[in-house]
């Protein structure tokens, strides 16, 4: 393509696939603020929905969980929800940054940033 330039039909190339990336990155980052998990505790008394970012969108309570000297147990089971889901949303990005860079020749455990 750039024969006679030496390097420079290279770094072209490397430009293309960076803003390539870029884009990608871009839709990435769109579709992981749509894609939601769901996390739960108190085998599913308590269910807590996030997106793949980490954001909290929903809680889901069971009704017969509100006892009002068990509040402490609710406060717990609606923590565990929410970090159970933020966890969730954490390893749905990531596995979708691995789809993307897979093809890169990046190492396996190469992390970028969000």
């Amino acid at each position: 393509m750039l024969k006679g330039l030496g390097g420079l039909g290279d770094m072209a190339g490397m430009m293309k696939k960076a803003q390539k990336m870029q884009s990608d990155m871009a839709e990435l980052q769109e579709k992981l603020s749509e894609m939601t998990v769901m996390g739960e505790s108190g085998a599913g008394l308590v269910k807590a929905t996030a997106t793949a970012k980490g954001q909290l969108v929903g809680l889901d309570i069971d009704p017969s969980i509100f006892h009002p000297d068990e509040k402490e147990v609710v406060e717990d089971l609606i923590l565990a929800a929410i970090k159970d889901a933020q966890a969730k949303a954490s390893q749905r990005a990531e596995t979708e940054m691995q789809k993307l860079t897979e093809g890169l020749g990046l190492p396996a455990d190469f992390k970028l940033p969000f």
